[in-house]
């Protein structure tokens, strides 16, 4: 299904992102009294951007690892720019599994979003190398204790297959999209298959990296 995810504000969010971080680094440091009052949440979005700063000043992936285990790339029908509803073009890639499949990230990144919208029904956004963001959408679920600021790599679960917003009586699955800072591009070319877990290893027990 086609989602909707702004990029107007790409190119100046470009710019406009690392000199804020960088300005709220520098309140940081010197102790804002709000933050210094407990206010933890003003705390993590700050270190959120002073982390999406940093992220623009490296290489963005040439590589994705498939966000889910048992899919591989010759099983994604290219859909890229369909023709979708109200003169739209899908900007991403439609990846069919069962419901509640685990839903991994595709890179090393930080949690950037975690919201619901009429499109992409149960979403997440996480902020990657180069100034991408990696857009996972129609979730059943999102992955327990998953929360904006996180920092997250491949091997982290972001939530579970589904078929919420437009997606709803349509098969299950998972529609990825990949945005730079000029718009969106075909994930398609850059997806490689994904190893399969390790003996031991749990979707459960990698379900959240870390914070900050």
């Amino acid at each position: 299904m086609v989602m909707s995810f702004s990029t107007k504000p790409w190119r100046q969010r470009k710019w406009a992102l690392p000199t804020i971080a960088l300005l709220l680094a520098i309140a940081v440091m010197a102790g804002l009294p709000l933050i210094a009052n407990g206010a933890e949440g003003v705390a993590d979005r700050i270190m959120l951007y002073v982390h999406v700063a940093r992220l623009y000043s490296l290489n963005p992936d040439q590589k994705l690892a498939m966000p889910l285990v048992n899919v591989t790339r010759n099983q994604v029908a290219d859909t890229w720019h369909a023709p979708r509803s109200g003169n739209r073009q899908h900007e991403g890639q439609d990846i069919f599994a069962p419901q509640g499949t685990p839903i991994y990230s595709a890179t090393s990144g930080y949690v950037y979003n975690i919201g619901e919208n009429n499109l992409g029904g149960q979403t997440v956004s996480i902020a990657g190398a180069g100034g991408r963001y990696y857009y996972y959408a129609h979730l059943a679920s999102y992955a327990r204790g998953l929360a904006i600021g996180d920092r997250v790599t491949t091997r982290t679960v972001l939530g579970y297959v589904g078929t919420t917003g437009n997606a709803a009586g349509t098969p299950p699955h998972l529609h990825f999209g990949v945005y730079t800072p000029t718009g969106a591009i075909n994930p398609l070319p850059l997806l490689v298959d994904r190893a399969k877990p390790k003996a031991g290893e749990s979707a459960a027990s990698n379900g959240r990296a870390s914070h900050n």
